[in-house]
């Protein structure tokens, strides 16, 4: 099923959030902001481990993709995410990881069920 031209920016913003998500260091940040109301730059330097250049990158794509929020006050910096509904899809998102490696846990034991091959069978 193809999609109308009236339906692709849609689509494309759709996938750009994605985007935004495609990286273990955003997803990490965003955790971390689905913890607190806010978290300074300097809690996400210590928590991430991250040099501050790499931390202000990845925070750029996050705004860029308007998954979170900033404030300064004085000389810190403050983020948040944008919409509380991006908790909720990080919740489930870990649910399907979990399930998805549960599935990969019970498929690899089947596997190691299976009977030997060739020289295996000894």
């Amino acid at each position: 099923m193809s999609f109308s031209e009236a339906q692709r920016p849609l689509y494309e913003v759709k996938a750009n959030l994605f985007k935004g998500l495609a990286h273990p260091f955003r997803i990490r940040i965003l955790e971390l902001l689905s913890e607190s109301a806010e978290v300074s730059v300097a809690e996400l330097l210590s928590e991430t481990g991250l040099e501050a250049s790499h931390l202000s990158q990845h925070l750029s794509v996050l705004r860029r993709h308007r998954l979170v929020e900033s404030e300064r006050r004085g000389s810190h910096v403050y983020y948040r995410l944008a919409h509380g509904r991006a908790a909720e899809m990080l919740a489930v998102a870990r649910e399907l990881l979990l399930d998805i490696l549960r599935s990969d846990g019970e498929r690899l034991d089947d596997a190691r069920a299976l009977p030997a091959l060739g020289q295996d069978r000894r």
